[in-house]
């Protein structure tokens, strides 16, 4: 099974956060579930972590501030390094946006709300050895 040291939801809807986050503590990908209103916050805290640390992260798209487009970007620079997941999360149906997440080498799906446990399961069989 796999296992990631941290899972971040970097979502502006708390509500959604809370309810991911719930969903996610049942399928124990981790052990370690962190939700983050800005995406500025998620990147000063992936940081702070070391590259070996295998993260997940939620990201939805349409965010204030910074956006999830702008996080893709900023996270290419900050972080090359890095052998994270990302997966967008989005109440967005638009098919340039899911072309658009796809053409980041980064995201490795692109998920619509609401997540569900069906939807968690499809995506990590992905990573599945």
């Amino acid at each position: 099974m796999i296992y990631f040291d941290a899972i971040f939801l970097v979502d502006d809807d708390p509500i959604n956060n809370l309810i991911n986050k719930r969903l996610l503590k049942k399928m124990k990908y981790s052990e370690n579930i962190y939700e983050f209103l800005e995406a500025e916050k998620a990147l000063e805290n992936i940081a702070s972590l070391p590259p070996t640390q295998s993260i997940m992260v939620f990201l939805d798209i349409n965010m204030p501030v910074m956006n999830g487009w702008e996080f893709l970007n900023e996270y290419l620079i900050q972080f090359e390094n890095r052998k994270d997941k990302i997966v967008i999360l989005s109440s967005s149906i638009d098919f340039q946006d899911r072309q658009r997440a796809m053409g980041y080498d980064i995201v490795s799906g692109f998920l619509e709300k609401p997540l569900t446990l069906e939807k968690i399961e499809s995506q990590m069989k992905k990573y599945q050895v």
